[in-house]
């Protein structure tokens, strides 16, 4: 397979990226399997994809939840070992309350609501691939060559030469300056 973008050929086929430019081949290779037809999801015709939001409270739920059963447990164990300290179960319900109570404080301020919408890390992703792609003014151009033939030795006629030329003096034109210089009376 060639890159479609740069021509170069695919070095083998467990590499994802274009040896030269870096394009993302792996849909390009979906394409080529199906015949350029776009792949279809495996998801059948009535499945709902919950959005990223919807998705991120119930893991902050999860984990806000999951300190009911963990800092018991902690609890228990602290008790076990005779520790003296509650540091544990204190930091274990910190860590899980505050943590669930963050995670969908986030998911409700930053997650989209559509289903099946992108989240922010992958609009994040795609446009850091978009930055990538786009060919960058900073790049060197495209090579060029000249034959040989073009070059000529430059004209005689307007050469001095170098014999021809007298340094200066370095006080010759202090002294002329002197000269010209009318004294004060």
């Amino acid at each position: 397979m060639f890159c479609p973008q740069c021509g170069q050929e695919r070095s083998s086929i467990e590499t994802s990226f274009c040896s030269r430019c870096g394009f993302l081949l792996t849909g390009t290779a979906d394409l080529l399997q199906t015949g350029g037809l776009i792949p279809r999801s495996n998801a059948p015709a009535g499945f709902w994809a919950p959005s990223p939001r919807t998705r991120g409270i119930k893991q902050g739920l999860f984990i806000f939840l999951l300190s009911f059963l963990i800092v018991p447990l902690i609890t228990v164990f602290s008790i076990m070992v005779s520790l003296r300290s509650p540091v544990l179960p204190i930091l274990a319900t910190l860590i899980l309350v505050v943590g669930g109570l963050l995670r969908v404080a986030y998911a409700w301020m930053f997650e989209s609501p559509v289903p099946g919408g992108k989240t922010i890390e992958e609009n994040a992703f795609s446009a850091a691939q978009n930055l990538l792609n786009r060919p960058s003014r900073s790049q060197l151009p495209p090579q060029q060559s000249y034959p040989v033939s073009s070059y000529e030795a430059p004209a005689t006629g307007n050469w001095r030469d170098t014999n021809d030329l007298e340094p200066r003096s370095v006080t010759e034109n202090t002294t002329r300056l002197l000269e010209n210089e009318e004294l004060p009376q």
